[in-house]
């Protein structure tokens, strides 16, 4: 009886998989925040290692030049790396806090080009990712009413803080098996579920939900979707709803542009677009500062960080920036400058190089994945996985969840490194 196409064949497969399937296994056992990293430098390993066997052997097939964006991503990421040291040396940090932030960057933005780079080289099928991720659904579906009801029978608001703490993290959020939070001034509950606090939650929602979408066992895929959507929805997150209202149908768009019939149908769109566009400025304008109301404190925290990060980027470190984070005053309750936002982030501490070496990769990815988008499934999939990214980079630091969104970055690297649609994109 032939395998089926969702089960996997290879080690670097059964890694992956048992890996997303073990999600809340790990985050019982606070390993989380552990096993993204060494999962990622593992398969990276695994990547090298492959490609130098293949190397090696004249019989092996020969292997196409990986994509321009991968060979970027690997770049950008070792170039995040010299940047650390050169704030560092600027700032005179001392070495222990160097070895530190060169730790924290091999937990960060070296995963981000490891995952890309494992999924380009290893072969690691997207139904695979897809099956895991709704067996991982599954498992979320059968827990969510235990974190529902949690709050109202007494259950403790945090079951525990793994010892696994002591490896080094950004906080003890990223070791802790959190049941729920409540919301300050309301005490209305929310839920992080697996991620450290609840907007990355809505992040993975979201990420579930596209990676879902490439089951083709309409069972399953039901699974893995609503699971998507439940923990967008109950994150109770601002952005995870912006992210499910704007990324498909982006990305729905940018794969028909070349289409007369998409023009024609948006010509009449557009035109009273022109003429209503004093009302729609305003109508925007009001659903903008709704949506800041709904959370007002955040929305402030979020804005006076930002501030801060460009005003003391600009003054005090314009081109390789401060090295390291900094906590903010009493005015942003002492919340890491730069925080909550990826760019802001990037300008504070490591200056306009740290963002030309993010913004470089991401944009040719999205350019590329919008290219291949026309014939491809899985790279249509990856480009709204991409958007995603471009998306959050404005709401959350990238580099502190890669240890979490890493099966979106396999599933983009299969596909910036596919020189032909591994499954035909229904039409």
């Amino acid at each position: 009886m032939a395998t089926p196409t969702d089960h996997p064949k290879t080690a670097a497969e059964r890694l992956v998989s048992t890996a997303i399937e073990s999600t809340w296994l790990l985050w019982l056992l606070g390993a989380l925040y552990v096993a993204g990293p060494a999962l990622g430098w593992a398969l990276g390993g695994l990547a090298c290692l492959s490609l130098y066997i293949g190397a090696q052997n004249p019989n092996a097939p020969p292997r196409g030049p990986f994509s321009r964006a991968i060979i970027l991503w690997l770049f950008g990421m070792t170039a995040m790396l010299v940047i650390l040291w050169i704030g560092h040396a600027t700032h005179e940090l001392g070495v222990g806090q160097t070895v530190k932030s060169s730790v924290g960057w091999a937990k960060g933005w070296a995963l981000i080009a490891l995952f890309l780079f494992a999924g380009a080289s290893l072969g690691i099928r997207s139904e695979v990712i897809s099956r895991a991720v709704c067996r991982l659904g599954l498992q979320t579906l059968l827990l969510i009413p235990v974190f529902l009801v949690a709050p109202y029978i007494g259950l403790p608001e945090q079951l525990w803080v793994s010892p696994l703490k002591v490896l080094g993290g950004s906080g003890p959020e990223y070791f802790a098996a959190t049941l729920y939070t409540l919301e300050p001034g309301t005490g209305a509950p929310r839920w992080q579920f697996f991620a450290p606090w609840s907007p990355a939650a809505g992040m993975m929602g979201v990420i579930f939900v596209l990676l879902a979408m490439l089951e083709k066992n309409a069972r399953w895929k039901a699974i893995g979707l609503l699971a998507g959507l439940c923990l967008a929805l109950l994150s109770q997150s601002r952005l995870a709803l912006v992210a499910l209202v704007v990324v498909l149908p982006a990305g729905w768009a940018i794969v028909r542009l070349n289409r007369p019939s998409l023009w024609l149908a948006a010509a009449p769109v557009i035109l009273a677009t022109g003429i209503l566009g004093p009302t729609l400025v305003e109508l925007a304008e009001a659903a903008l500062a709704e949506f800041s109301a709904a959370r007002a404190d955040s929305s402030r925290v979020r804005a006076t960080l930002g501030r801060i990060a460009i005003e003391r980027w600009q003054n005090e470190a314009f081109w390789f920036g401060h090295g390291i984070v900094e906590n903010g005053p009493h005015l942003v309750e002492y919340m890491p400058i730069g925080s909550h936002h990826s760019w802001y982030g990037l300008l504070f501490v490591k200056g306009l190089a740290g963002v030309v070496s993010l913004a470089v990769p991401l944009g040719v990815t999205v350019a590329i994945l919008a290219a291949k988008a026309y014939r491809s499934e899985v790279a249509q999939n990856a480009l709204c996985l991409s958007l995603v990214l471009v998306l959050y980079s404005f709401g959350e630091n990238l580099e502190i969840l890669a240890y979490l969104y890493w099966p979106a970055l396999l599933v983009m690297g299969q596909a910036l490194n596919t020189s032909k649609p591994s499954q035909s994109r229904s039409q």
